[in-house]
């Protein structure tokens, strides 16, 4: 898909969308339309009752007079309510709903619209960075495209806007977020007997070429390091697991970085702790925080981010084979911790668990955030419209939740403390990877501060927004990229210099 940004003009072929808001939908560029019609975009306006209204949008065929082959009035709501969020909105429906009508262009006019918060030129971006995000489609394993009348696929959208120099600019930033939530998107999307561990550390090294440096560990190495707790998830799985350290320098020369890990379960059977059978071919998405890692720091590279920054992703594959872990095993982590094995489903804590402690040693970060699809118990808590976040820092909490309010990857800070700790000790280990039915997703987290010391850190449980999330104007795929924008939002506000 070609996105542009141009002055604006009535001369250009394709589909025409002009954006309004509520009360004012026949000014600007809407009223000249008028005049060019004799009026009739006014009479259409009356015959729907159209307003304006946010998500609102009126079609007219093109008539004589103008080169539009149609006509679209879409609504923003009150000028006043006007934002990011429904700017991108209105981008994403726009580009969904030509993408089905036979329409190889669109353009979208802005004329005087902005938000309280945006300049003209950042309205302009927003509206196609929405338009990109909707434009993702992962079909590459379809040999036969379904054929539901289309002759033309739309190949270009225009944001025209008399702020285009400013326009462009600012969307050249968000073309590089935009970039990462795809890549986070395909990984997620990716079959399992494609993307097994080494597949994925194949396609994060790719991220070289954007400057990052990036290792990769076996299990040899591994296992010199003492990583039992994550190398234990393995044992069944034909293909060897695998620690990826990625690292992009951008901000000053011996400046503590800020790191992100990233569960990598490339498929989850449960292992010994069997799934059931119904759905267990969606574990090919318990990959996706360190989806949303990799895709994040390819945003941080292409954009050039002033910041030091590392994202460490434990790829592994949970099979049951006669070599598999089992319930009842008693493992030991890189910290010297030793963890009993109650269920061998509660397996990406014990990923996260090297993964954390290997971090927090070898780079000695401002912060960490660990991403994870980590348990079912956080829908049950918060649906699919929020993460769960959990924290031993009030300051990287604040930051998280207002980062997420503006990106519209909202979190909410759920409890922790020692009544939920208690629930993890084992009678034969320092701790047990589960800690029972109740308050599921609390205690994987307390699990998970074992490994972080007093270092601020904070654990995002994506189980129900990185796969099968709801579909959005923005995003009509399965794997969602969710988090990328977020974590890009909070380096872009506070820790870039």
């Amino acid at each position: 898909m070609n996105i542009a940004f141009a002055d604006i003009s009535l001369a250009k072929p394709g589909a025409l969308a002009v954006l309004v808001t509520e009360g004012a939908t026949l000014r600007g560029v809407a009223a000249d339309l008028d005049g060019k019609l004799g009026g009739a975009l006014k009479r259409a306006v009356k015959a729907a009752g159209f307003t304006g209204k946010s998500g609102s949008v009126l079609e007219v065929v093109g008539p004589q007079g103008v080169s539009a082959t149609r006509i679209l009035l879409a609504g923003l709501g009150k000028s006043a309510d006007v934002s990011a969020a429904n700017l991108e909105k209105a981008g994403g429906e726009l580009a969904g709903r030509i993408g089905k009508a036979n329409e190889a262009s669109l353009s979208i006019v802005l004329d005087g619209i902005s938000a309280p918060k945006l300049t003209a030129a950042e309205a302009a971006a927003r509206v196609a960075f929405g338009a990109r995000l909707r434009s993702y489609n992962f079909d590459k394993y379809k040999t036969k495209k379904k054929d539901d009348g289309k002759k033309t696929e739309l190949k270009s959208i225009t944001v025209m806007t008399r702020a285009a120099a400013a326009a462009r600019k600012d969307y050249g930033t968000l073309s590089k977020v935009a970039d990462g939530m795809a890549l986070a998107r395909d990984l997620v999307n990716e079959p399992p007997n494609v993307l097994f561990p080494g597949e994925f550390a194949k396609r994060a090294r790719a991220l070289s070429k954007l400057g990052v440096k990036v290792e990769v560990l076996g299990e040899a190495a591994m296992k010199k390091l003492g990583m039992g707790s994550l190398l234990g998830v393995g044992y069944g799985s034909q293909h060897e697991s695998q620690l990826v350290v990625m690292r992009w320098m951008g901000g000053k020369q011996g400046e503590k970085p800020v790191a992100f890990v990233g569960k990598g379960v490339c498929f989850d059977t449960g292992g010994i702790s069997l799934k059931p059978g119904a759905g267990m071919e969606d574990m090919k998405g318990d990959m996706g925080g360190a989806a949303c890692v990799t895709g994040l720091m390819h945003t941080l590279a292409a954009r050039k981010a002033k910041v030091n920054a590392i994202g460490v992703i434990g790829l592994v594959e949970n099979m049951p084979d006669g070599k598999a872990q089992r319930p009842g095993d008693i493992v030991k982590s890189m910290s010297g911790q030793t963890i009993e094995i109650i269920n061998t489903d509660a397996e990406g804590r014990l990923v996260l668990a090297d993964a954390l402690w290997y971090t927090q040693n070898r780079f000695k970060p401002k912060f960490m955030i660990d991403l994870a699809t980590l348990t079912g118990a956080i829908m049950i808590a918060l649906g699919k419209e929020y993460a769960g976040l959990f924290s031993n820092d009030d300051k990287l909490s604040k930051q998280l939740t207002e980062a997420g309010e503006v990106e519209g990857e909202k979190v909410w800070r759920m409890p922790m403390g020692a009544v939920y700790d208690k629930m993890i000790d084992s009678r034969f280990a320092d701790m047990k990877n589960v800690g029972g039915r109740d308050g599921g997703s609390i205690t994987a987290a307390q699990f998970l501060q074992r490994f972080v010391n007093k270092l601020p850190w904070a654990h995002l449980d994506i189980a129900g927004t990185a796969m099968a999330s709801p579909q959005t104007a923005t995003n009509q795929s399965w794997g969602s990229g969710w988090g990328v924008r977020l974590l890009n939002r909070l380096v872009a506000d506070h820790y870039e210099k």
